[in-house]
């Protein structure tokens, strides 16, 4: 029997942000639609948040910020993704990200941007269709 494995999903907050209740809705909504979900815990470095993510063989990365340091906390973790030869985990982010930064944060390999107000089924919608096109 080929049983199928569910696709494993890391959600987690970088840096000094505490806010995690964003990251525990989605966390719960991925994990009632099938998808295997690990949260990291607030106050995690990229460094942090890359070991989890390489320990965990997920296929994807979801990072909650608040914090106004989008910028700086993504580019650190495609930085150690890249150093690891992980840049193939498809990488998300929510929270308050002004529309200005999504060309960069784009440019840096984020390719899922969900500002706040963002809807659930969005957040699910575009992981369906960005993970089988991952996969194949």
């Amino acid at each position: 029997m080929n049983k199928r494995t569910p696709t494993r999903i890391l959600i987690g907050k970088l840096g000094l942000d505490g806010h995690d209740r964003g990251a525990l809705v989605i966390s719960d909504y991925l994990r009632n639609l099938g998808y295997e979900v690990i949260f990291s815990g607030v106050h995690k470095s990229a460094s942090q948040l890359t070991n989890i993510a390489l320990q965990e063989d997920v296929q994807a990365i979801g990072v909650s910020i608040l914090s106004g340091s989008h910028i700086h906390h993504l580019s650190a973790l495609v930085s150690e993704l890249r150093a690891v030869n992980s840049e193939n985990i498809l990488l998300f982010a929510g929270g308050i990200i002004p529309q200005a930064d999504f060309n960069e944060l784009n440019e840096l390999g984020i390719k899922g941007i969900f500002p706040s107000g963002s809807s659930l089924e969005s957040i699910s919608l575009w992981l369906k269709e960005n993970l089988s096109q991952k996969n194949g």
